[in-house]
C-alpha cells in the first residue's frame, strides 16, 4: 500500500470510530461523557499513530510529576500560597533542567547571581537548534 493510500485509508478508519463512538450512545452519564470527549477530541486521540514522536501513553508526563507527588505526601505539601508557588517554581526547574540535560543546581546558582547583579535570568527555554 502507498503512504498515500495508507494515509486515505487510515482516515476513513477514523472517521468510522468517531462516528460509532457518536451515533448511537446510551443515556448513561458515562456514555454521554464519553462521546462528546470523542466528538470534541476524536481526531487529537488518533494523532499517536501517525506520528511517531508521540507516545501513546501519558507514561512520560506520569514520571515528569513523580517526584512531586512524592515530595507532597512525604511533606504533607505547603502551607501559604507562597510556598505553593515556590514548590511550582523549584519543581518546573527540576523537571525542564532534567529533561534537558542540564544542571538545575546550576540553574539555580545562576539565577541567584543573576537576580543579585540586576541581571535578567537565565532561560529554560532549550538552546536553539540549527539545521
Amino acid at each position: 500500500m502507498s503512504p498515500q493510500d495508507f494515509t486515505s485509508k487510515l482516515e476513513q478508519c477514523k472517521a468510522a470510530v468517531i462516528k460509532a463512538g457518536t451515533a448511537y450512545v446510551p443515556a448513561r452519564s458515562e456514555a454521554q461523557n464519553m462521546a462528546k470527549r470523542l466528538r470534541e477530541n476524536g481526531q487529537s486521540y488518533f494523532t499517536f499513530i501517525t506520528t511517531p514522536q508521540i507516545d501513546p501513553t501519558n507514561n512520560c508526563a506520569e514520571q515528569a510529576i513523580r517526584f512531586v507527588v512524592i515530595y507532597r505526601k512525604v511533606s504533607q505539601g505547603t502551607r501559604s500560597e507562597n510556598g505553593r508557588l515556590a514548590c511550582e517554581r523549584f519543581f518546573t526547574v527540576i523537571a525542564t533542567c532534567a529533561r534537558q540535560g542540564r544542571s538545575a543546581f546550576e540553574f539555580t546558582r545562576d539565577s541567584i547571581r543573576n537576580f543579585s547583579a540586576g541581571l535578567p535570568g537565565p532561560s529554560l527555554l532549550p538552546a536553539p537548534t540549527t539545521g
